[in-house]
């Protein structure tokens, strides 16, 4: 079972450096790329927001408050879009005996969970040096709420990647549906600004519940009235144990 095991996570990490050369290049500014070219994305936004007089939702710094929500939620966005087409795109490597393909997704997620890592790191360490904004209050809590978060995306990721090869249109349908999360995550706004019947709404959405949590461990005197950590962590399971078992069925169908 051991050896099992460790076959399988050698398998894994060769596919995260191979994955890792085919999007980044073999070239260091490949990976210098990857990661400054989100945030000085994000950068762009928050100077536009900036400009025309927006102030935050809460704290002083609106370079702040909106990285606290819109870097989590890109974490979530690029792991259940990317993972949607994983397989697919990557079928060939399936002739090889010892990959599976729970170890493309495996290997996409580690990747792209490693690099908003990155970009996290790289852009507050931006904002705290420009912008004069604090240090995260509660480092670990900020951790857990990024990986739950990512779960949770990749949980999304894998059940899109079995329905997009059922439904190739799968693809443009989830965009379309996905469109409106933007605003309905809380990257922009606090929850408890809004009327009791909006925000009951609103915490029908797990990803909230997630940039709540890190701003929950990013601010110290944050204290949201909508988050649910069991709610975020129950979805997150339920949709990993469905999208997993699917992808185990729709396999033995090809067979």
């Amino acid at each position: 079972m051991e050896g099992i095991v460790a076959t399988q996570a050698r398998v894994i990490g060769a596919l995260v450096l191979r994955e890792t050369r085919v999007v980044f290049g073999d070239t260091q500014l490949g990976y210098f790329w990857a990661i400054i070219n989100p945030a000085l994305g994000t950068l762009v936004l928050v100077l536009i927001f900036s400009s025309v007089g927006r102030s935050p939702a809460f704290g002083t710094s609106f370079a702040l408050f909106f990285a606290t929500g819109i870097l989590p939620f890109q974490t979530y966005s690029k792991l259940s879009n990317g993972l949607m087409t994983a397989i697919s795109s990557s079928r060939g490597l399936l002739s090889y005996p010892l990959v599976k393909e729970t170890d493309l997704l495996f290997s996409k997620y580690i990747l792209v969970t490693l690099t908003y890592l990155m970009i996290i790191v790289v852009f507050f360490t931006m904002i705290i040096l420009g912008d004069d904004a604090p240090l995260p209050a509660r480092v670990e809590e900020c951790a857990t709420a990024f990986t739950a978060l990512s779960l949770f995306g990749f949980g999304v990721g894998v059940t899109n990647a079995v329905l997009f090869r059922l439904w190739p249109t799968w693809r443009q349908v989830e965009s379309i549906l996905s469109k409106p999360l933007f605003f309905l995550s809380g990257i922009f706004y606090v929850p408890g600004d809004f009327p009791t019947h909006i925000v009951k709404i609103l915490a029908w959405n797990p990803i909230l519940h997630g940039i709540e949590w890190f701003r929950e461990g990013y601010y110290g005197n944050y204290d949201s009235i909508v988050l649910s950590k069991t709610y975020l962590l129950t979805c997150t399971f339920a949709l990993l144990l469905f999208g997993f078992l699917s992808e185990r069925l729709y396999r033995k169908k090809s067979i």
